[in-house]
C-alpha cells in the first residue's frame, strides 16, 4: 500500500512539473494554480509609468564573449531563462528563435540567461535548436538574484522578461511561451513611442 501510494506521490509531482516549469537545485517551488489548470501564467504587464529599470544582466556568453543588457538599449529585449534539462525550456527555444528572426529587424533582442553549470552543455543545446541569439552564462544564478522581489520566481524556470526601449521592465511570465503569445506581447511594446533619443 505504502509503494502505491509513493508512485502515485511521484506521478503527481512529475505532471505538476511538466505543467508548470522547471525547478532549479533549490527546493521544488510550483504554482498551484498553473500545476492544477494545466494553463499559462498571463503576462504581468507594467504600466509605462510604474515600470523601474531592468537590472544590468552582464558576464560572458555561453559561448565566452562578453554580453551586457545595456548593450540594447534601444531595443525591445525578451530576457529568456533558461537549461538545457528543463523540458519546457526546449520546447519553447524554437518559438524564441523564430520570434526573433521576425522581429529582430523592428528592434527585438532575444538573451538568454543559461543557468547551466557546464558551458558545452548550453552550447550543445545552441546548436541544436540554431538558436542565434546570445545567452548569458549564469550558472550560480547571480544575474537572476538580480531581480525585483515578486515580479518572477527566480527558481522556477522557464520565465521571460520584456525589456523596453528604454531598459525598464515592460512586464514579466513565468512559463513557457508560444510564438504566438510572444508576438502578441512584443507588438504593443514595439508601438510604444518614447520622447529619449538613442544614439
Amino acid at each position: 500500500m505504502a509503494t502505491t501510494k509513493t508512485l502515485r506521490l511521484a506521478a503527481m509531482c512529475a505532471i505538476a512539473v511538466a505543467l508548470s516549469g522547471c525547478s532549479t537545485s533549490e527546493p521544488l517551488v510550483l504554482d498551484t494554480d498553473t500545476a492544477q489548470s494545466g494553463r499559462s501564467q498571463p503576462f504581468k504587464s507594467v504600466p509605462v509609468t510604474e515600470r523601474a529599470d531592468a537590472p544590468e544582466f552582464s558576464g560572458s556568453t555561453v559561448d565566452d564573449d562578453p554580453v551586457h543588457l545595456s548593450d540594447y538599449r534601444g531595443k525591445v529585449v525578451v530576457v529568456n531563462a533558461w537549461a538545457t534539462w528543463c523540458g519546457p525550456c526546449r520546447a519553447e527555444s524554437p518559438a524564441l528563435e523564430r520570434t526573433y528572426r521576425k522581429f529582430k529587424d523592428q528592434g527585438v533582442q532575444v538573451l538568454g540567461i543559461s543557468t547551466d553549470v557546464e558551458r558545452q552543455n548550453a552550447r550543445a543545446f545552441q546548436r541544436e535548436f540554431a538558436l542565434s541569439y546570445p545567452s548569458l552564462h549564469d550558472p550560480d544564478g547571480r544575474q537572476l538574484l538580480k531581480l525585483p522581489r515578486g515580479m518572477v520566481n527566480p527558481r522556477l524556470l522557464p520565465f521571460t522578461l520584456l525589456v523596453d526601449r528604454e531598459g525598464r521592465i515592460a512586464g514579466a511570465v513565468q512559463s513557457p511561451l508560444t510564438e504566438k503569445e510572444l508576438q502578441a506581447i512584443l507588438t504593443p511594446i514595439l508601438k510604444e513611442t518614447s520622447g529619449k533619443t538613442h544614439e
